[in-house]
């Protein structure tokens, strides 16, 4: 008989947080919180963020009368250092999280879920795994050079969710996941698009790049920042709400929730309908844009995440993008079963640990010669 492993998934962000017991892939138990925006951004330094984060898992784990103790491995959405990851799975180690203490927060939910999962590995000895990790980067070099010499593209994307749903979408078409081709949305509080090619993420506009989302501002023109940053009558604390925090749905019209956003529209406010049919138009044409990468030929484009749920917006994209290759609705979110189901494979032995140590910081003209 094929053992059963026991998994604590912790999956915690900036809109909502996952906390989930699992064997092997299977959901025993899970938590998922709607995080007050407000409420976070009280969140002042990086002890009281833990501190808030750590009490959510906490008080999952002893409603259904568990300990980190009775758990064979952790599963952590995380991070350690900034840099270019492979898909797939990471050892925790005490390295990996000082890393990231020592690195820029960035996202709190990624800062967080790899400082808890650090601090849960000491304390009781059970190992812990990075899985699918934010800032996967295995794009051709060609799609990291900018104008800007000797600066290596970024890359961040919802690399979890959109590889488990590409793998969803491939067996729903009866195809081998490792030759498909599909450009994959998430729709969160923040955005990704990217383009799955044979089990690899080829291209993709992250939160940065793309269209703007419920809390993010997308993509904005150079010299409106050099404008915000080079005023003296800002601080940095005005410079971060009105790059960083004011934006989105959220600077708009002062929610990042959609459903909110659509009883206005169905209200008959037109601000929210022009703003929310803006979102859609961006996100169309960020799909669109990658289908030139692979010269059109796309297999499916999937839509995914919470506000995939939505007939309204999914129906704005669709009807903008769906002359290039058939849309598929797959909403919600697999991230809890994909991080689940990567460390059990990776217990079995079915799956390697990348090396931490092959994570990539810096990126120079002169790195190609050495490639």
């Amino acid at each position: 008989m094929e053992r059963e492993w026991n998994i604590l998934v912790i999956n915690l962000g900036s809109t909502s947080s996952k906390v989930a017991y699992c064997r092997n892939d299977k959901i025993i138990e899970q938590i998922e919180l709607t995080h007050d925006t407000k409420e976070l951004r009280e969140l002042r330094t990086h002890e009281s963020i833990v501190a808030f984060y750590r009490k959510i898992v906490e008080d999952f784990l002893s409603g259904i009368g568990c300990s980190v103790a009775d758990m064979d491995a952790i599963a952590a959405r995380g991070i350690g250092k900034w840099g270019s990851y492979r898909h797939g799975a990471y050892l925790l180690t005490p390295q990996v999280g000082d890393d990231c203490r020592k690195g820029t927060m960035g996202h709190q939910g990624l800062y967080a879920s790899t400082v808890i999962s650090d601090e849960f590995s000491r304390e009781y000895g059970v190992p812990a795994y990075l899985y699918d990790v934010v800032p996967t980067d295995e794009l051709p070099e060609i799609a990291c050079i900018g104008g800007i010499a000797n600066y290596r593209r970024r890359v961040a994307s919802h690399t979890l969710n959109c590889r488990a749903t590409a793998r969803k979408a491939a067996e729903m078409l009866e195809r081998d996941p490792q030759d498909s081709t599909f450009v994959v949305t998430h729709m969160g509080g923040g955005f990704c698009t990217l383009l799955y090619k044979d089990g690899v993420i080829i291209e993709t506009y992250s939160a940065d790049e793309g269209s703007f989302t419920p809390e993010r501002a997308g993509r904005i023109p150079p010299s409106y920042v050099i404008d915000v940053c080079t005023n003296p009558k800002y601080s940095e604390h005005d410079i971060r709400r009105i790059l960083k925090q004011d934006v989105g749905l959220f600077g708009h019209l002062g929610t990042s929730n959609c459903v909110e956003v659509e009883r206005r529209i169905n209200d008959g406010d037109k601000k929210a309908e022009l703003v929310y049919q803006a979102m859609a138009y961006q996100v169309s044409k960020d799909i669109c844009s990658l289908g030139a990468v692979v010269c059109g030929d796309v297999d499916a484009i999937i839509l995914t995440g919470g506000i995939a749920r939505s007939a309204m917006f999914t129906s704005w994209i669709k009807k903008r993008v769906e002359f290039m290759a058939p849309v598929m609705i797959i909403p919600g979110s697999m991230e809890t079963e994909a991080l689940a189901g990567g460390v059990t494979r990776v217990l079995r032995g079915e799956e390697p640990v990348n090396s931490y140590e092959d994570v990539r910081e810096h990126f120079l003209f002169e790195d190609l010669e050495n490639q």
